[in-house]
């Protein structure tokens, strides 16, 4: 197979055309592109807290407290036991936390 044999004549006009037009262009004043605001991702930060859970029997979660209120947890269990339902218990959940960090 023959390949086409590029005119160098041909493809020198074209380019010096080129910056001939690049040239009267530069007469001209040109518009200034507006910047953009660079969209950055705003970064997550996950972490995992620690809670008191309250649970029924079939393990679902009935009240949900901070760490610190332990007492307040098992003060919950203990009036859920003493209302004839099921028996209910504490016991620690680790749940995650995103935070947004700028």
């Amino acid at each position: 197979m023959a390949r086409k044999v590029a005119n160098r004549k041909e493809l020198r006009a074209q380019v010096e055309a080129a910056e001939a037009a690049e040239a009267q262009d530069e007469g001209a004043p040109k518009k200034k592109k507006a910047k953009r605001k660079s969209r950055s991702k705003k970064t997550t930060e996950v972490r995992m807290k620690m809670f008191w859970g309250v649970f029924n029997q079939s393990m679902k979660r009935v009240a949900l407290y901070d760490f610190d209120q332990k007492e307040e947890a098992e003060a919950k269990a203990a009036d859920l036991n003493k209302s004839g339902k099921p028996p209910h218990f504490v016991q620690k959940v680790k749940e995650t936390i995103e935070e947004v960090v700028e």
